[in-house]
């Protein structure tokens, strides 16, 4: 990928062909011994296709020239990062449901029969659960209703699935917002206990519903559109989301304390160690704000995307049998 946007660049000023057929691709019949995949031009991310300029050279430079397949593939990852950037602010909600609904749980009543008591910190097990339930009726129920209607045989598309989920996850917040209005309405009026911790239940469920169909749909997104080389290294992208989610989640917290320092008792929207002196509710709000906005940006990006073709790849035997058919009807031709 780097040898294609080296060579791009390098041939930024060169004139493209008004026939892609004209851009360098290796000959099927001379490198009928090697397993090599060919993938079709297509016209996106033209500015690529300079990488696969012919020049007068003799023996072409990898860094000056590559294979049409080479840009294709680069074309495919480049088009998938905006899918992956837009996911990133999922798991940025995510962390702070796991961490602050425990504070909330804390502060509530987690009796649940005279036995039976829900710890806090359990609370980040409940989107597990639910989604131990939902994808088995995803898969048995939901999947098979929707391909009678759309004849996709996923039901709905990769994109689709993930936009579900975004949209989930912005109601997810709003709830979590609306939860802890409530929340600190009871302690405040009747002290600690007389709510239940089932209520944080609402905001996991939904949240392990955008779950199911954001994260398992990005990572069918990312494994689907991959090249074949990179199908393994594929799966390590919705990680690195996540990864990425947690680690800005943190600073976004620094930065909304910081924001709101001057203007809280508690030296910030999220600041001390009494919660029902922070603003929590807000802090919900302004990622329901923040995920909404992603959606947008999601949804733009998405409708521009054009998935790969889905062709089985050349193997190194059809090759050949193409090129030894091509051999017997030149002869055929000339005799």
């Amino acid at each position: 990928f780097l040898q294609v946007y080296v060579a791009a660049y390098r041939n930024r000023k060169l004139q493209l062909p008004e026939d892609p057929s004209d851009l360098y691709e290796i000959s099927k019949d001379k490198e009928a011994a090697m397993e090599v995949e060919f993938l079709a031009h297509r016209e996106i991310f033209k500015f690529l296709d300079k990488a696969a300029i012919t020049t007068l050279r003799k023996t072409p430079n990898p860094w000056r020239l590559s294979r049409v397949t080479q840009v294709e593939n680069a074309k495919i990852v480049l088009g998938m990062l905006p899918m992956f950037f837009c996911t990133i602010i999922m798991t940025l909600c995510l962390a702070p449901l796991q961490t602050f609904s425990i504070v909330q749980g804390l502060t509530m009543d987690p009796t649940i029969t005279k036995s039976i008591k829900i710890p806090p910190a359990t609370l980040p097990v409940i989107p597990i659960l639910f989604l131990m339930i939902l994808v088995p009726i995803y898969n048995h129920l939901f999947v098979p209703l929707i391909r009678k209607l759309t004849g996709h045989p996923t039901g709905i598309t990769h994109l689709q699935r993930i936009g579900v989920g975004l949209t989930l996850s912005c109601l997810s917040m709003t709830a979590a917002s609306i939860m802890e209005v409530k929340r600190k309405a009871v302690a405040r009026d009747h002290g600690p206990l007389p709510i239940s911790t089932l209520w944080l239940s609402i905001q996991f469920f939904i949240f392990g519903v955008a779950d199911m169909f954001t994260y398992v749909g990005l990572l069918e997104f990312f494994y689907s559109e991959a090249p074949r080389a990179l199908k393994s290294m594929s799966t390590s992208l919705l990680w690195n989301s996540m990864a990425l989610g947690y680690f800005l989640s943190t600073i976004l917290v620094k930065l909304v304390n910081r924001a709101t320092k001057d203007r809280t008792r508690s030296g910030g929207w999220l600041a001390g160690n009494n919660i029902n002196r922070n603003h929590l509710n807000l802090f919900y709000l302004l990622l329901a704000i923040l995920s909404l906005i992603n959606f947008c940006i999601y949804v733009v990006v998405a409708r521009r995307y054009e998935y790969r073709p889905q062709s089985p790849p050349v193997e190194a035997s059809k090759v050949r049998v193409d090129s030894n058919e091509k051999a017997a009807a030149k002869i055929k031709v000339e005799n």
